[in-house]
């Protein structure tokens, strides 16, 4: 009778355990955080409630000086540089090549930029025949966008046509050398072990005699792969030609883009305008004259649970993210090691959407400022974002500015929304990130390369500035507002080691009269 009982206990349980992993597939929002404002009794985090009350309560009520609203957007001024790109000294002679390069990219888009004008320039340097890169699906976004999906290939290869060869696909002889290929056993033809950031002599040394035997390399690892120090003057201005004229995306992100930079400069209540309208609208001019800014809110899943910092989502979020980082790192993240208190006085904790708002209203943005918000996804959804969106009610994002059919082609791909959100981030007015990244540092590149204003947040002061829970408003914006006047855009000239792609002076640039 007792093993009967217990039989029927472990059937229960059996059942029960079954119905908890079914569970999820039937009713997918009971567990997801991202999709809901107020997470449910499922979720794994908790909704945190505002954490800087007194400041918040201050930045409501702020009175914003007429000076302060001219300092804030006023464009930069000439600094001395223009970019400087005649980097060809010699012509490529595809008769003399010595043979074919493969790279594969793996990371974001903005990593897997970088990869390819690096790809450029080692072809260079080997005098060999570059084909277009394979961009790998990134394991945290799961896209499989490749180079021509994101990039006008044609455009690629006519500007860097007198320097470089490069193809499109290999010759059928060659037809074997595949992603695949390389992922199924040790192959002759198969470069693993490149050091980051090597030097041109060692890519002379490794790679140069297998082209030389074999007729074909594949690089793989490949991304950092290349030195930013000690190469020769055109290598660098290659480079430089590669990132900031060479890579243009395909015309439906650059016309998307296009169309969200109109909008956002347009009056908030104005409708969405058909093409025909909008092409009348661009003949008059009557429209698209206001400013905006672009925050780059780096809050995914990812960023946090590897920043080992705490934002406020309770125990049930502390458990989710140490189990994630288990997951994708295997346990792996040196910020562990730390107390959240530590990190955040050191400066190394993202800014959380209500921290970079408060941030925002001490340098003199007022709740009427057009803010496009560029990111792939927030982690918590509206819930961690709602009172930012307090602070600045005229807050966009792709959804909320284009219709589902004008999104229909980059909808579900991080790498195409990402490209969507570098086209906005190139033409707005000014440019912040709510902490350092990849494509914080690709869009910082580009607009020292245009003289655009970009405002770099002082992680530390912000931090030591939000651990002070006495703090009143008045002090705290002056406190900002002094940490961040050199930190707009003014020329930083990049020291030794640093990238050439965040730091383009002056390996890309020229000091004189514009």
């Amino acid at each position: 009778m007792k093993l009967q009982y217990l039989q029927t206990q472990a059937q229960r349980a059996a059942f029960a355990g079954i119905f908890v992993i079914l569970l999820p597939n039937f009713f997918p929002n009971l567990f997801d955080p991202l999709g809901r404002a107020y997470p449910s009794m499922f979720s794994e985090w908790n909704a945190p409630s505002p954490k800087h009350v007194r400041l918040l309560e201050g930045a409501v009520h702020q009175q914003i000086s007429e000076k302060q609203q001219t300092d804030i957007w006023s464009p930069l001024a000439y600094q001395g540089w223009k970019p400087c790109l005649d980097s060809a000294r010699f012509s490529f002679n595809p008769e003399k090549s010595q043979g074919y390069i493969q790279v594969f990219l793996d990371g974001g888009l903005n990593q897997q930029r970088m990869g390819i004008c690096d790809a450029v320039a080692v072809a260079k340097i080997l005098n060999a025949t570059l084909v277009i890169p394979h961009l790998d699906v990134n394991p945290v976004w799961q896209d499989s966008s490749s180079f021509t999906d994101i990039f006008d290939v044609d455009h690629f290869i006519e500007v860097l046509h007198d320097e470089v060869s490069i193809v499109k696909e290999l010759p059928s002889k060659y037809a074997w050398s595949t992603r695949e290929y390389y992922a199924t056993g040790i192959r002759a033809t198969r470069i693993k072990t490149a050091p980051v950031h090597a030097s041109a002599k060692w890519y002379l040394e490794n790679v140069l005699p297998m082209l030389n035997s074999h007729g074909i390399a594949a690089i793989a690892p490949f991304s950092h792969r290349l030195a930013f120090d000690n190469l020769p003057k055109e290598i660098q201005l290659l480079r430089c030609k590669v990132n900031f004229q060479a890579l243009s995306f395909v015309p439906h992100i650059r016309m998307l883009g296009d169309t969200l930079v109109q909008r956002l400069r347009s009056p908030p209540n104005a409708k969405i305008a058909t093409k025909d309208e909008q092409l009348h609208e661009k003949m008059e001019d009557k429209l698209g004259s206001g400013k905006f800014i672009v925050l780059h809110l780096r809050f995914d899943k990812d960023m946090a649970a590897h920043s080992a910092c705490d934002f406020g989502g309770g125990k049930a979020e502390k458990l989710a993210l140490a189990k994630y980082r288990q997951v994708i790192w295997q346990g792996r993240v040196m910020k562990t090691q730390f107390s959240n208190e530590e990190l955040r006085q050191q400066g190394r904790c993202p800014l959380t959407p209500e921290e970079i708002g408060l941030l925002l209203r001490a340098l003199g943005f007022s709740n009427d400022t057009r803010l496009y918000l560029a990111s792939h996804k927030v982690y918590g959804g509206e819930a961690r974002i709602s009172t930012l969106r307090k602070l600045f009610p005229l807050m966009e994002d792709k959804k909320s500015l284009a219709s589902d059919k004008e999104r229909a082609e980059v909808e579900g791909k991080a790498s195409l929304l990402a490209a969507v959100d570098y086209y906005v981030s190139m033409h707005t007015d000014i440019f912040i990130s709510a902490s350092p990244g990849n494509m914080h540092n690709a869009v910082l590149g580009y607009r020292a390369y245009r003289n655009m204003k970009t405002i770099r947040p002082n992680m530390v002061l912000s931090s030591q500035l939000f651990l002070n829970e006495t703090m009143e408003w008045p002090e705290f914006q002056q406190a900002i507002e002094n940490g961040h006047k050199n930190r707009q855009g003014q020329i930083r000239v990049r020291k030794e080691t640093q990238s050439i792609y965040t730091y383009p002076i002056p390996d890309c640039m020229c000091q004189g009269h514009r």
